[in-house]
């Protein structure tokens, strides 16, 4: 179906779903109007609206009106739920969960029932450096999805501990929490001034090297 409709854009429409649907394949997200306008040369966010209107006129996208990023493509309505997490090389310490998006380096697009996050998670996901957690399967460059909550003993969580985000087993010993990695070669962390977790992982996302 979605082949027939194709055949009726313009060439100029055609490259801009082309465009939509790569940089949402590279980015996780789909491009803003202002990076529409960029990649375009457009004269104006205006003009990029326009040519996305007329796509949603010809069926091949579907708008929400309210939102400046909530374009999807008809045949992806009926799969499961996509949300849209930010992804930090590090986590900024204090930042709040409301200001997560605007300060991430990206955003990247998951299906909660595949990887069974749960719906109403405030969730974030950090990019792993580093062998310290090659025990627990965790390694350099692999994304961790974690969730805002309050940890429990066993729980791989990143936390702030003074003054540097890292990725390790929180553990509980005679009341001290402190933090162990996955690989003998990297020592225990004991707090000196401040722990404080930022989130408890939930899932990870691996890229094949």
């Amino acid at each position: 179906m979605l082949a027939d409709t194709d055949t009726r854009l313009t060439a100029r429409q055609q490259e801009l779903l082309n465009f939509l649907r790569s940089y949402q394949r590279s980015e996780g997200v789909m491009p803003s109007t202002r990076d529409i306008q960029r990649h375009f040369g457009f004269s104006s966010q205006t003009a990029a609206m326009s040519h996305l209107r007329a796509l949603e006129k010809k069926g091949v996208i579907q708008r929400h009106p309210h939102k400046a990023r909530a374009v999807v493509f008809p045949e992806d309505l009926d799969r499961a739920e996509i949300v849209d997490i930010p992804v930090f090389g590090q986590i900024p310490a204090g930042m709040a969960a409301a200001d997560m998006v605007q300060h991430a380096e990206k955003c990247i697009s998951v299906d909660v029932e595949t990887l069974g996050i749960p719906r109403t998670a405030k969730s974030f996901a950090l990019k792993v450096r580093g062998e310290s957690m090659i025990g627990a399967l965790i390694g350099d460059g692999d994304i961790v999805i974690l969730e805002i909550r309050e940890p429990r003993p066993r729980d791989i969580v990143a936390a702030l501990i003074d003054g540097e985000t890292t990725l390790k087993r929180y553990l509980v010993q005679d009341a001290q929490p402190y933090l162990k990695a996955e690989n003998p070669e990297f020592p225990d962390l004991l707090p000196a001034r401040e722990l404080m977790i930022q989130g408890v992982m939930i899932g990870l996302i691996r890229h094949v090297r």
